[in-house]
């Protein structure tokens, strides 16, 4: 068995031990911490590039310029795509000390901030950023959907919001409870929708076949709304 593929079995069985928590995951990602970035790399976790490329791909302003509201930040991933596309300006928030202790060595973020998202309110100034983000982080037992509402008071008027969905722990129901506020919101005219993409590989979840280096991969949905 190779390094490689010795990762890979490694992930794998975080992934399945991750789907079957029912609980507050906190703990569970402050031990996954310090493999956390080897791992998701082994599994060909696409997510933090396609949301920063789908994001990149619409944003308008100024962005050396932009402030930049990284939540469910993790380790940085989506900090260090946006900052390719010429992003400089970041304030993370996460749920995890570990996550978070590892996103400051980065320095990419000016300021990073631990809240338990659904439980305890952004802290953080409403209508101060140009861009919000969350990418992984909206599905069952991590952060509750309706989380969206204040990501939306968080953007600046005028502002982005993108929200990275992965489907490989979710439930329908989640999903469908989802979408429905997040059409809600447009009908109280709080954001306007700017695209839906499905995404095919957001990440690996298996190899194909025993034995065999074909990987299946999970797909996910990155959703940009601009603030009214």
């Amino acid at each position: 068995m190779t390094a490689e593929t010795n990762t890979l079995e490694e992930a794998k069985a975080v992934l399945s031990a991750l789907k079957d928590k029912n609980d507050d995951t906190t703990d569970f990602y402050n031990n996954w911490a310090e493999n956390y970035d080897q791992h998701v790399a082994v599994l060909d976790y696409n997510a933090p590039r396609l949301a920063a490329t789908g994001l990149s791909s619409h944003f308008t302003g100024d962005r050396e310029a932009a402030l930049v509201l990284d939540v469910a930040c993790g380790t940085g991933l989506v900090a260090k795509q946006l900052k390719e596309h010429g992003f400089k300006h970041f304030v993370g928030i996460d749920g995890s000390k570990g996550m978070l202790d590892l996103a400051k060595k980065t320095d990419l973020y000016q300021d990073l901030k631990q809240c338990m998202l659904g439980k305890e309110p952004l802290p953080v100034q409403w209508g101060l950023f140009d861009v919000v983000v969350i990418v992984g982080a909206l599905t069952v037992n991590h952060v509750p959907f309706t989380v969206v509402r204040e990501l939306c008071k968080a953007a600046k008027p005028g502002g982005y919001i993108c929200l990275g969905k992965g489907n490989y722990l979710d439930s329908k129901k989640y999903t469908i409870e989802m979408e429905l506020l997040l059409k809600q919101m447009e009908e109280e005219e709080l954001w306007s929708c700017v695209s839906i993409d499905e995404m095919k590989n957001w990440m690996t979840s298996d190899i194909a076949e025993q034995g065999k280096e074909d990987k299946v991969s999970k797909p996910g949905t990155v959703y940009i709304y601009r603030k009214l």
